[in-house]
């Protein structure tokens, strides 16, 4: 992991559910500073430095403007922001851990990523129960948070869009644990030449073997990894605190292999946790759970 000797690490809010049809997740960067993450990642040994959370602005007051991407300029600008602050943490010799929030803020987190090492190629680890690769002409529900795969591969909005010369190569992309598309993201999906691990393959294959592929997929000529996990991945009778829920998910023990096996590479640079939504959680289980990947996902270990 990029700064993984110095144990530099930086958390980075964004309070928003603009992305997403359904309220709650803009709560979910409160709910895991209340579960003490920072101590936590502390307890690994770790100096962390806390960025407080992104503006956003409420939702209540704000026009939609577009019926094919809601609140897409309002999602820009906050992408704008997290891309700012994260290129912050890593000229700082920090690992950003942005902490959200709707899945449309990693449009932000992996631009500022892929801005950091721009010319040199980064590498997208998408751990989902959905593909993410909707746009505006193939959307049912017009919510950004089903587009930003698509953005990244310079797809969609162009408010969204990366500017400059920053695009994802969709083969150093691997998205894991997808099981449920809108029928024209389907078609995307086999098509745009990322590689993707749908939850069948994972019964089948077993994830330890599907980790090992994908991370020859993320590392493949590239400089460094970002991973985007959304906590919908993760089966809801371990992780019903989230927008949209979908059965047939993965386990407790394979969400932290995943995360364990990725800093095992030593090439994550950065990680998105997003959808948590505690008004949909129980007894504060998903948000405990979501503290618990990030320490894996900087190497805590069971022994």
């Amino acid at each position: 992991m990029l700064y993984r000797d110095n144990k530099r690490a930086a958390v980075i809010g964004v309070p928003s559910d603009l992305g997403v049809g359904i309220r709650g997740a803009d709560m979910g960067p409160a709910a895991l500073r209340a579960s003490e993450i920072k101590r936590k990642i502390e307890c690994l040994g770790y100096d962390v430095s806390d960025y407080g959370n992104v503006d956003v602005p409420i939702r209540e007051g704000l026009p939609i403007t577009s019926t094919h991407a809601r609140y897409v300029e309002e999602i820009a600008g906050i992408c704008q922001q997290v891309a700012v602050q994260v290129g912050q943490a890593l000229r700082a010799e920090h690992v950003p851990l942005v902490l959200g929030g709707d899945h449309s803020l990693a449009i932000g987190s992996v631009r500022g990523v892929g801005e950091f090492f721009h010319p040199r190629k980064i590498g997208l680890v998408w751990i989902d129960a959905h593909a993410d690769l909707n746009t505006p002409a193939t959307t049912e529900t017009a919510n950004v948070h089903g587009m930003p795969l698509s953005v990244l591969m310079g797809e969609g909005d162009p408010r969204l869009v990366a500017g400059g010369e920053f695009c994802l190569d969709p083969s150093n992309i691997a998205l894991i644990a997808v099981r449920t598309l809108d029928p024209e993201e389907a078609r995307i999906c086999l098509n745009c030449g990322i590689r993707y691990f749908t939850m069948r393959e994972i019964d089948e294959r077993g994830l330890a073997k599907i980790m090992r592929e994908a991370i020859g997929v993320a590392t493949k000529g590239t400089e460094a990894i970002h991973v985007s996990f959304d906590l919908d991945a993760i089966d809801p009778l371990h992780a019903p605190g989230v927008s949209t829920a979908v059965m047939g998910g993965l386990t407790y023990r394979e969400a932290h292999l995943a995360l364990e096996m990725l800093y095992e590479s030593d090439k994550v640079c950065g990680f998105d946790l997003v959808e948590l939504n505690p008004m949909r959680d129980v007894a504060n289980r998903t948000a405990q759970l979501g503290v618990e990947l990030v320490q894996s996902m900087l190497g805590k270990t069971i022994l």
